[in-house]
């Protein structure tokens, strides 16, 4: 599966400290592997239509879509990105 990612995902992504960058690293590499794995924490985003959230860990976590190209990242933050969508 190819790994999108969108401008807003780059920019925040930058925006992270190198710790959470590498968190994030991965947790997307295991998104790949298991999609379903505990730690991820997936689920569907009630407020949007085709849109899931991961978890990094307790504070931030990244929002995606599985398309038929692959896994296209929207944005990462902390847990009210979703109201930046």
């Amino acid at each position: 599966m190819q790994l999108i990612y969108t401008a807003h995902f780059k920019k925040d992504y930058k925006k992270l400290s190198p710790a959470i960058q590498k968190k994030t690293d991965e947790k997307i590499k295991l998104l790949v592997e298991n999609l379903s794995h505990p730690s991820l924490r997936v689920k569907k985003v009630k407020k949007y239509q085709n849109v899931l959230e991961g978890s990094i860990n307790k504070n931030y976590r990244f929002l995606f879509q599985i398309t038929s190209e692959g896994y296209l990242f929207l944005r990462i933050g902390k847990h009210d990105i979703v109201e930046d969508l």
